[in-house]
């Protein structure tokens, strides 16, 4: 019964609209920022390195480098302080949790884009005006090494 209850008001405060993003992709978070009676929004673009929980508790938590300085932060996923989240890069990940990149530097923090699958049905058409020609000849077969 507890149950309904709580379901009941958490439904009520839920976004009306779910923010769309995966572990490992590169986001831009709108955070709105209140000084005084003023109101911006400010974005904190890094890369998604974890999502937990459910509901009206689910978070998800931001990587980014600053001045050489690994910078984290940590956001609820129905909290009206978000003004939205736009995904900047999908990255190819095949783990939930991404905390191994605390640990790398320089280039080795990059992670690999993932193809839309659109992309990988495009097939062959006329080039483009302009565009250079390109032959797909067969790969030359290894000759045969005969042996005495």
């Amino acid at each position: 019964m507890r149950n309904r209850l709580i379901e009941g008001v958490e439904k009520d405060r839920m976004r009306k609209s779910a923010l769309q993003f995966d572990i490992g992709d590169t986001v831009s978070v709108g955070v709105k920022i209140i000084e005084g009676n003023k109101e911006r929004v400010q974005p904190f673009i890094g890369t998604v390195i974890a999502r937990k929980g459910g509901g009206l508790n689910e978070t998800f938590t931001v990587r980014r480098i600053v001045n050489n300085e690994g910078v984290e932060r940590t956001f609820p996923m129905q909290s009206p302080r978000i003004a939205g989240v736009e995904v900047v890069r999908h990255g190819k990940v095949r783990r939930a949790k991404l905390y191994y990149l605390r640990e790398r530097v320089g280039k080795a923090r990059k992670l690999r884009e993932r193809r839309a699958a659109a992309d990988e049905g495009v097939t062959d058409s006329a080039p483009a005006e302009g565009a250079p020609v390109r032959s797909r000849r067969p790969a030359a077969e290894p000759e045969a090494v005969a042996t005495v």
